[in-house]
């Protein structure tokens, strides 16, 4: 039980990681689809769908190269995360430069 308890702050450290990483793949990708797409899908959508597949396949790439089963709760957390990812590419970046200049005022 004591060396599950120990593993939690690397694995909390590493799933953070991961998310600000697939964040900001994600808007890079949606940026560059965006302008692709000629506003013929609403960004939010894009964005979920991005975010979808690049955190699945992120997932299942580390699960391959690690040897880990998948199981379907590792999928329905992989699904969370995505979403995750999604709400942090739509709203993050607006929400933090309004946070930054309400601190600024």
């Amino acid at each position: 039980m004591n060396t599950i308890i120990q593993h939690i702050p690397m694995a909390i450290s590493a799933i953070l990681t991961a998310a600000l990483i697939l964040t900001v793949v994600t808007n890079i990708i949606v940026q560059v689809l965006k302008g692709l797409t000629y506003d013929k899908i609403p960004t939010n959508f894009l964005a979920v769908g991005i975010s979808m597949v690049v955190t699945l396949v992120a997932f299942f790439a580390v699960c391959a190269i690690a040897k880990i089963a998948i199981t379907w709760y590792l999928i329905a957390g992989a699904i969370a995360l995505g979403l995750f990812v999604a709400y942090a590419a739509m709203f993050g970046f607006d929400k933090l430069k309004e946070a930054l200049g309400q601190i600024g005022k």
